[in-house]
C-alpha cells in the first residue's frame, strides 16, 4: 500500500497553478487531508465534471480522466460528474464571446454515451457517475441569491476572458456569472475533498469552489489543476470539437489512427507524455533522437498511433488500422493510379485549397461540400469549416466526392 508521501507525489504530478507557492500549498493541503481521511477511515471524495455540450469526449478529456484513475488506484472515491445542468449555460472560461445556450433535450442526447466513453480510462466498478441537475435543478431564486452573496462582482471581473472582453467592448451576459457559481455548488453538494480540472478551470475550482465551501461551513477542496493541455490535430491550439481539431473517443479505430498520423511532428512529444504517460526525460530523449535523424518521424508517429488505438480499442484494431493505412498511403491502394499532385506553399484552410485547385467553384460551394460530408483529408471526413492543412501534414490526399483526388505535397524548395 502506498504511503501518503508517495500518494502526494503521484497525485500532484502534472499539476500547475501559475505560481509555485500555490502548488506548494495544494500539496500541503492534500497531505493533510489524506492524513485526516486515514484517521477517519474513509477515502478522499474526488470528482471532475464534464459538460455534455457535444456528444463526443475526446483525447484531450482523458488527461483529467487519467488523474482520476490515479486516485482510484489508490483506493479513493471517484465521481465522474456529467454537467447536465451547467452545460445549459456553458463555461465562459477562455471564451471571447458567450456560448450558445442548449436545451435539456440537447444535453440529454449528448450525455447518453458519456459514461461509456469515460470507462475507456476509468474503472467502471469503482466509478460513481452522477449528474449535477440532481442538486442544481431544485434550487429556487432565494437559494441563488443566498449562494451569490458569497461573491463580489470584482472577483469575477478579474477573470482574463471577462477583462479582455471589456477592453474589446464585447458583451458579458449576466447568466455567464452563474456558471462558476453552479460549479462551486457542485463541490458543496458532494462535500468534495478534491476536484480535478484543466487550466481553464483554475478560477472555478481554486477560487469559486473553495470560497463557497468555506462560506457554507465545509473544508475547501484541494484543486488539482493539470498543467498541460493536449493540442489538437493542428499541433497548436488546445483540442476542441468546436475548432474541428479533436480526436473523438468514439472514433472508429481507423479514423483515430489516421487522425494521429495527421499530427505535425512537433506534437509527438506532448502526445507521448499526456496520452502514453512518458516522463519528461523520455520525451526529451525522443525529441533529441528525432532532431538528430536517429528516428524517422513517420515511423514514430505510426508507433504512437498504434499505441493510442490499442489503449482505446485493442492491439488487433491497431494492427488492422495500420495495415489499412499502409495499403492506402504506402502502396497506393484505394487511390487512383494517376492522382494529380499540387504543391502547398504555406498553411491554408481546406476551403481555400478547394477553390484554388478548382475542386469547388467558390468558398460558398466549398462550405456546402464540407457541411454535406463531401470532403475528406487522408480519408478522414473534414468536419470543421476552419480545418487547416499545414506543411507538416504533407503529403496529404484531399478528396471531394468519390472521384476528385489531389495529393498535396510540399514545395520542392521545402517552403524556404
Amino acid at each position: 500500500m502506498a504511503t501518503i508521501d508517495e500518494q502526494v507525489e503521484v497525485l500532484m504530478s502534472g499539476a500547475a497553478y501559475g505560481d509555485p507557492e500555490t502548488r506548494e500549498n495544494m500539496a500541503k493541503e492534500l497531505r493533510a487531508r489524506l492524513l485526516e481521511c486515514e484517521r477517519e477511515g474513509r477515502p478522499l471524495r474526488v470528482y471532475c465534471g464534464y459538460d455534455p455540450r457535444t456528444s463526443d469526449l475526446h483525447l484531450g478529456h482523458t488527461i483529467t480522466m487519467r488523474k482520476l484513475r490515479q486516485f482510484q488506484d489508490f483506493g479513493h472515491d471517484v465521481t465522474f460528474l456529467v454537467g447536465t445542468f451547467t452545460s445549459l449555460i456553458g463555461d465562459p472560461s477562455d471564451k471571447d464571446s458567450a456560448r450558445d445556450q442548449l436545451t435539456m433535450r440537447n444535453v440529454e442526447e449528448n450525455a447518453r454515451t458519456y459514461a461509456e466513453q469515460a470507462f475507456k480510462i476509468l474503472d467502471e466498478e469503482r466509478t460513481r457517475v452522477r449528474r449535477n441537475d440532481e442538486w442544481l435543478a431544485p434550487l429556487d431564486f432565494a437559494d441563488i441569491i443566498r449562494l451569490a452573496s458569497h461573491f463580489t462582482v470584482q472577483q469575477f471581473m478579474v477573470r482574463e476572458n471577462f477583462s479582455k472582453r471589456i477592453e474589446e467592448e464585447k458583451a458579458i451576459y449576466l447568466h455567464e456569472f452563474f456558471y462558476a457559481l453552479m460549479q462551486a455548488y457542485d463541490a458543496v453538494a458532494q462535500e468534495a475533498d478534491v476536484q480535478v480540472g484543466g487550466q481553464d478551470q483554475l478560477f472555478n475550482i481554486l477560487v469559486a469552489g473553495r470560497k463557497l465551501q468555506t462560506g457554507l461551513g465545509q473544508k475547501p477542496q484541494i484543486a488539482i489543476i493539470m498543467g498541460e493541455s493536449l493540442p489538437g490535430t493542428d499541433g497548436e491550439i488546445k483540442m476542441s470539437k468546436s475548432l474541428g481539431n479533436h480526436i473523438p473517443l468514439l472514433s472508429e479505430p481507423w479514423d483515430m489512427f489516421g487522425k494521429v498520423m495527421s499530427l505535425p511532428d512537433k506534437a509527438m512529444g506532448v502526445y507521448h507524455k499526456l496520452i502514453l504517460g512518458w516522463t519528461q526525460a523520455q520525451v526529451d530523449e525522443l525529441e533529441a533522437k528525432l532532431a538528430a535523424g536517429e528516428l524517422h518521424p513517420n515511423e514514430m508517429k505510426m508507433k504512437l498511433a498504434r499505441e493510442i488505438v490499442s489503449i482505446f480499442y485493442s492491439r488487433a484494431h491497431a494492427e488492422a488500422s495500420q495495415a489499412r493505412w499502409n495499403e492506402v498511403f504506402r502502396s497506393g491502394g484505394g487511390l487512383p493510379e494517376d492522382i494529380q499532385e499540387a504543391e502547398l506553399e504555406a498553411e491554408a484552410e481546406v476551403r481555400d485549397i478547394l477553390v484554388r485547385l478548382k475542386m469547388a467553384s467558390s468558398r460558398g460551394e466549398a462550405r456546402r461540400l464540407i457541411q454535406q460530408n463531401g470532403v475528406r483529408l487522408n480519408e478522414m471526413r473534414v468536419e470543421s469549416l476552419q480545418a487547416t492543412v499545414t506543411l507538416e501534414m504533407l503529403p496529404a490526399v484531399l478528396q471531394v466526392g468519390k472521384r476528385q483526388f489531389i495529393r498535396l505535397v510540399p514545395p520542392e524548395d521545402g517552403g524556404e
